[in-house]
């Protein structure tokens, strides 16, 4: 299978080369697969034909003010302390209900406890935490993202969605997701 992924990615990027989405492809099956070196190449290629890809992120409206986050960290959003609070709260609720963060899918080459570190702070998750702070009781929580929610999150957001008794509805740039009770609505294929 990924002899073929990797095939179909090199011809996209034949056709596209400068296209970011055929690289980005193309890296992941190669760090899935754990060719660091050539996820390093295809980096240096990027750069010196001045592709550059867009940065996962996510909003979430409150009072009719959009909240963007994006990955990594959130220090820059007024209410930082807040929502940092937040996901610690929920991270110990998270471990209580049996959640371990799934290392997977990150694909860098890093240590796991710098994998479970950059799946805490994924744009979804921020997004997230502070509309737990700021959507009152009883109202959903809607998030928007521009990529598609990774499998790591997906499991986090249904868990979230459990232990606080909050419905969480995410459109990711493939589909709503509808979480509710620990489930959601795409039946975890997404």
């Amino acid at each position: 299978m990924f002899d073929s992924a990797e095939v179909a990615a090199k011809k996209l990027l034949e056709l596209e080369p400068e296209n970011a989405g055929p690289y980005i492809l193309l890296s992941n099956i190669y760090a899935s697969k754990g060719k660091w070196n050539d996820v390093a190449d295809l980096r240096r290629k990027m750069r010196s034909r001045s592709v550059s890809k867009s940065p996962g992120c996510s909003w979430i409206e409150v009072e009719k003010h959009v909240h963007m986050f994006t990955g990594g960290n959130c220090r820059s959003h007024p209410e930082h302390v807040g929502i940092l609070r937040m996901l610690e709260k929920l991270g110990v609720l998270l471990r209580q209900a049996g959640y371990s963060p799934d290392g997977s899918f990150v694909l860098h080459d890093i240590d796991e406890e710098e994998k479970v570190h950059s799946l805490r702070y994924h744009s979804e998750k921020l997004a997230v935490a502070f509309g737990l702070l700021k959507i009152p009781e009883g109202m959903p929580i809607r998030v928007m993202k521009n990529l598609r929610v990774c499998g790591d999150c997906h499991s986090a957001i249904k868990l979230i969605a459990k232990v606080t008794g909050r419905e969480i509805i995410l459109r990711d740039a493939n589909r709503f997701h509808h979480f509710k009770d620990g489930f959601c609505s795409c039946r975890d294929y997404w």
